[in-house]
Order: structure tokens, then sequence, then C-alpha cells
């Protein structure tokens, strides 16, 4: 699927009908992904029951109580049933190993990247999140009449795979519809909480339940109370999808309640609310090397690693939309990472190649989360441009060496992947990553842990009529471009004039 297609797909003024057996694996997987044949290990891993899962990790954490690590597996999300997490694989200098979790992304993308499980399961991933997140919002009796749809900005490949899994799983057309962020006439609206999209022959449709692929700024533009059933709803975004600073204050509660455990959702050393003019005195703190956040942004966008006082300067000079960021301390290489107040930790990075080089790479894991808890669907890998020196060069760009993230934002707004840097779960890229099962197990359990946070804070945000507590909304984010964005959310993006042709 080119670039073309996908540009061409976000500037439609209508949504596309997509019809059941409509599903064609060359249009929503990586040409790579299509001949590659998934790692023995992977697979193993995939295929293991949550059970197995459970008694392994506690043969590993003797603290850690199977039943109630079980417990944590099984737990059905009310909100936050579809998540990836980005993962760091770290060490000491004594060589304790650990697991980090990065961020947690509502809307994740991994299943164009996923080698096939079984060569006569096409659909893979795509099928297995629709059929345990999906296909039970749309089964419930109660709330809005109409069709079904998937929104999406950005990631063509997948969102289009999911309304034809949905169409073959429904046996209806399924309405894909762009809704970037700035389209002058999108092909969606919301009026008194329902979604409805402008068909190819320009009618409006409302919509009963609706697939969500729109990862920027979706807040703007999508109430957080709507009667079309959404999945992930909005609030899975703002508690910590797509809010990396309340995602810091989930975990933190979180961790208390997990303390007794043995259990803990791992992250670096984090610091938020932190205004513009406060940045410097953080980065200090962690020895001149950190890594500060836009807490709303994602796909690479708005992280600054600062290893010098050039990149410090460069951070200060540029103009930010949003009136807080998030410090966290920075990962590099062992002699210049930051020091936190458990030590210093390190990349751990791919197998050397044959030019001795070792790349910074991170672990995505994709999971779904419905009725019989969570499973895990879907992980990739990805390393940086430049390999991980020993010693940093002046001047050199630290994003080169540390930065894994693929997206690329074009000048036209679109997107491209820079795939040459992508690490399949396959039999010849998952030799390089340096991972093993046991490792697996653990970024999946993070990954969950991480997304159960998310959830218990959106249930905690949202009263029982499904509206935001603004109060403590506001007492734990009181970012005044946030606060206004949610406003004209709550608006559908703008305000909607009655329309006759409504139905």
């Amino acid at each position: 699927m080119d670039i073309t297609a996908s540009r061409a797909a976000l500037d439609s003024r209508n949504a596309a009908v997509v019809s059941p057996g409509s599903f064609e694996p060359r249009n929503h997987f990586y040409s790579r992904v299509l001949n590659a044949q998934i790692h023995p290990l992977v697979s193993f891993f995939l295929r293991m029951s949550n059970r197995r899962i459970v008694n392994r990790y506690c043969h590993l954490n003797p603290r850690v109580d199977p039943d109630f690590l079980e417990s944590v597996l099984s737990y059905t999300p009310k909100y936050f049933g579809w998540a990836g997490a980005d993962l760091f694989c770290t060490t000491t200098a004594a060589g304790n190993r650990r697991l980090v979790v990065i961020e947690t992304n509502s809307c994740p993308s991994g299943n164009k990247s996923m080698p096939l499980l079984s060569e006569d399961d096409e659909q893979a991933g795509y099928r297995k999140l629709i059929e345990a997140a999906f296909l039970p919002l749309i089964a419930k009796r109660k709330g809005a009449s109409g069709d079904l749809a998937v929104l999406f900005d950005k990631n063509y490949m997948e969102a289009s795979a999911y309304a034809a899994v949905i169409a073959d799983l429904t046996g209806e057309n399924v309405y894909l519809t762009p809704y970037p962020d700035g389209h002058e006439d999108p092909p969606a609206r919301f009026a008194d909480g329902l979604l409805e999209v402008r068909d190819p022959v320009g009618q409006w449709r409302p919509i009963r339940a609706a697939f969500r692929y729109v990862t920027q700024k979706p807040w703007n533009r999508i109430p957080i109370r709507t009667r079309t059933r959404v999945l992930n709803p909005i609030i899975s975004c703002l508690s910590g999808g797509r809010n990396k600073l309340i995602a810091m204050k989930a975990y933190d509660i979180y961790n208390a309640e997990l303390e007794a455990s043995g259990l803990q959702i791992r992250t670096p050393e984090t610091i938020g609310d932190v205004t513009k003019e406060e940045v410097p005195l953080w980065v200090q703190k962690f020895g001149g090397h950190a890594v500060v956040k836009v807490p709303y942004s994602n796909a690479g966008q708005g992280v600054f690693t600062i290893v010098s006082q050039a990149e410090l300067d460069r951070f200060m000079e540029a103009e930010h939309a949003y009136d807080r960021y998030v410090v966290q301390s920075l990962i590099g290489n062992y002699v210049w990472s930051s020091v936190e107040r458990t030590g210093r930790f390190y990349h751990v990075g791919t197998i050397p190649d044959r030019h001795g080089h070792i790349y910074v790479a991170d672990l995505r894991v994709m999971v779904c989360g419905g009725a019989q808890g969570f499973r895990p669907l879907a992980v990739y890998a990805r390393r940086s441009r430049k390999p991980l020196p020993t010693v940093l060069d002046e001047g050199e760009s630290s994003w080169e060496v540390l930065g894994t993230n693929l997206s690329e934002r074009q000048a036209d707004g679109s997107w491209a992947a820079s795939t040459d840097r992508l690490l399949l779960m396959d039999r010849r890229d998952f030799n390089t990553v340096g991972v093993g099962a046991d490792d697996l197990i653990e970024a999946y359990i993070q990954t969950v842990l991480a997304a159960i946070a998310i959830d218990k804070m959106a249930v905690a945000l949202i009263t029982q009529k499904g509206s935001l507590r603004r109060g403590l909304f506001h007492s734990l984010d009181d970012d005044s471009v946030l606060l206004e964005e949610i406003k004209r959310g709550a608006q559908g993006g703008r305000r909607i004039a009655p329309d006759p042709q409504r139905r």
C-alpha cells in the first residue's frame, strides 16, 4: 500500500465502503512480513496460556503470588481494551537486566509488522483484536442504532484491515472514514454524541459503533461522552494512552496498589507537571542527560533527547504548543546515561553486527483485553538510525542514536514509515534483537500492568453518567491548551448546524 493511496484516503471528503470478503493480505501487511516465517520461540510464546506464563514468571520471581498474577492477567478492562507498550531492555554495570515501559499507546500499530502465527490464518491479530474487544462492544443491546465505521487519521494499512475484518465478522458494510486533525470538511461529525459519517454519495449516516484509529489529538474532535460506542473511547487517551503526564500518575497509583504483590510497572525516573522554565533544572538534576516530552504527542513527535547544552538550548528556543512537560532520566550507554535513584541503567541493544555495531532497540508489545482477560497480539522491534557509541561525540545528534520511532511526518502532513529499521519477530531478525522467552514474558506482563493502570485511571475519571470528572482531571492535569482542546472535542470538533438529511 503506497503513500499516495494513503494520502488520497485521508484527503477524501467521503467515507469509503468496505464490504465483506474484501480482506487482501498484501494490502494489510508490510511486504517483508508476507514472506517472513515467524521465529519458533516467538510462536511458542504467543501460544502459551496465561497460566503457563504465570507459572514461569513466578518461578523466576518467587515473591509474586501466582493467583494474584493470574487475576491481573484476567482483568477485564472497561475502557482500554486495546493497548501497546514500547519497552527498552536495560541493564546495569552489575548485569541486572530489566525491561522498562517507555510509553503506552492507545490505537497502537503492530499487526502489519507481525509474521503469521499460522499460514491459514491470514487475518491474524487483526481478527483476534476485533473478536476480543470490538464484537462484545457491538453486542450490547443498549445504545444508538445505525451502521459500523472505522475512523482513522494515519496508518491506512491497518485501519483498512480492521474495517475489512469487521465487515467479514458482522456481514455488514463498514464505513472507512478519514478523520485527520485540521480537515476543513471531514466526512465525520458528532451531533449530540452520535457519530455520523458521510457516505460515498454524500449522505450522512448514523453510526452505532466505531473502531477508532485516530491518534493525533483525538480529544479535540471526538467527545468523551458519546452515544456511539467507540473502541478505544477518548477517555483511554486522556487517562494515559495519549497523555504521558497522567500515565505517569496512573502508574504511580497502581504501583502503590501492587506494592505488596512483588509486581511493579518499571519506568525511567519521571518528573511531571514541568513548566518550560523548569526544564533546565530537571535536566541538571539528571546529570545533564535527560529526555523531555510533550505529554500529548506520539509517533516520536515531541520527544527531545538531551545530552548537551546545545540540545537543551535548541529545546528552549523552540516554540511548543502546550504548557506542561514530562522529564525522564535518559537511558543511553553506560558512561552517558542518567543516574537514577536506583542507579544507572543503560541499553542492552542489539546483538553486534558484522561491523561490531550495537544499536538501540525497543520492543513493541500489543495486547487486547476482553471478558477472558488479556492476551498478546503482536510483537516487533525497532532500532535506531546510528549505532550506540561508548562515548557520544560532541555535536552529534543524540536522537539519531537513541530514537527508534519508524513514523516520519511528511511535508504534506502525511505519514511514512522507515521500515528499513523494523526488526521482525521472524527467523532472521529475531536473533539480532537479543531477547529471549523470559524477556517476552516480562514485556507482556509490563504491558498488561501499564494498560490496567490506565484503565483504572479512566474508571476514576468518568462519572456514572459517562461524563468527565473535570475537577479531578484538572487537579491531575491543568494544561490550559489541553483543556481548551477537550472543550472543543465536547462540541464534536465544531458546532454542527441542523441538517435536513440527517436520519
